[in-house]
């Protein structure tokens, strides 16, 4: 039996059927179901264009294309459609990042006109926490950063971003970009930080949120006070802000070579559910 499959750019008129395919697995899609529910799916607000693969004229699967590309309950016949799309229209990503084994496919299909890519982060465990860990106080100094903050909080997020990435937030734009969505974070109360004496000593925001779940990113201590346990307490305190004024469900995911940070995720209560895969240009 034939079945018509056809890629194409999703419209205002589909967010239904976008969202209905992101609520599927809201932990995995909360970057871009955030993204989504906030912008709907014009790519101007949106940042990008969202493919749809359909099969017998129904919506399966999903593939944001912006600043990252990224599949979404991609079917192996879905993530051949986008890798042809990604083919034709060349690559406009910083990254391809998502679910691992999508996000596999779709890089061995685009390596050969894509690659070589700068480092290739095959094993990401995805980590969900939804209640406080018994047993461990959270920092009672880990706060939201204000508003007239953003002058001490920025070199620490430039140097999060440089160690975790492998390069400069500031290259291209002079940082304009990156500064606008720390300055965003900022200002909806979702960047914490413990500061003594001017100076950030550990830090993390609350990226993605959707009424489901909500994303930890950036976090970092500090180099001359690692190894303290400040990262256990600072996630705590972090934690407990996103239970009680974001989402029941609270999500990160990291580099599964970074010991010292999956084990202080483990401490606080955070339980592997998946795993994710970067390709970063």
């Amino acid at each position: 039996m034939l079945t018509q499959t056809t890629t194409r750019v999703l419209e205002p008129s589909d967010l239904g059927a976008a969202l209905a395919i992101l609520d599927r697995e809201p932990v995995a899609n909360a970057f871009v179901s955030a993204r989504v529910q906030v912008a709907g799916l014009d790519p101007w607000r949106l940042g990008g264009e969202m493919w749809g693969w359909y099969e017998d004229g129904m919506l399966r699967s999903l593939c944001y294309a912006g600043a990252n590309l990224v599949p979404i309950s991609a079917t192996p016949a879905a993530v051949r459609g986008f890798a042809d799309r990604a083919r034709r229209s060349g690559r406009r990503c910083s990254s391809i990042v998502g679910p691992a084994g999508p996000t596999a496919r779709l890089w061995r299909l685009l390596e050969p006109s894509w690659g070589p890519a700068r480092e290739v982060r095959a094993h990401q465990p995805l980590m969900v926490a939804d209640r406080m860990p018994d047993g461990i106080e959270p920092d009672p100094y880990v706060r939201r950063v204000r508003k007239n903050e953003m002058e001490t909080i920025m070199p620490a997020c430039v140097a999060m971003f440089t160690e975790e990435v492998g390069v400069s937030p500031l290259a291209g734009d002079g940082g304009l970009l990156y500064q606008a969505r720390v300055a965003e974070l900022v200002g909806s109360g979702r960047a914490f930080a413990r500061i003594e004496d001017g100076k950030v000593v550990f830090k993390a925001e609350i990226g993605a949120a959707t009424p489901q779940v909500c994303q930890i990113q950036g976090v970092w201590v500090a180099p001359e006070y690692r190894g303290q346990g400040l990262s256990v307490t600072g996630m705590a305190a972090v934690l407990r802000y996103a239970l009680a004024d974001v989402a029941p469900v609270v999500s990160l995911y990291v580099n599964d070579f970074n010991k010292p940070a999956r084990a202080s995720y483990q401490r606080v209560g955070f339980d592997e559910v998946g795993e994710f895969m970067s390709v970063l240009f």
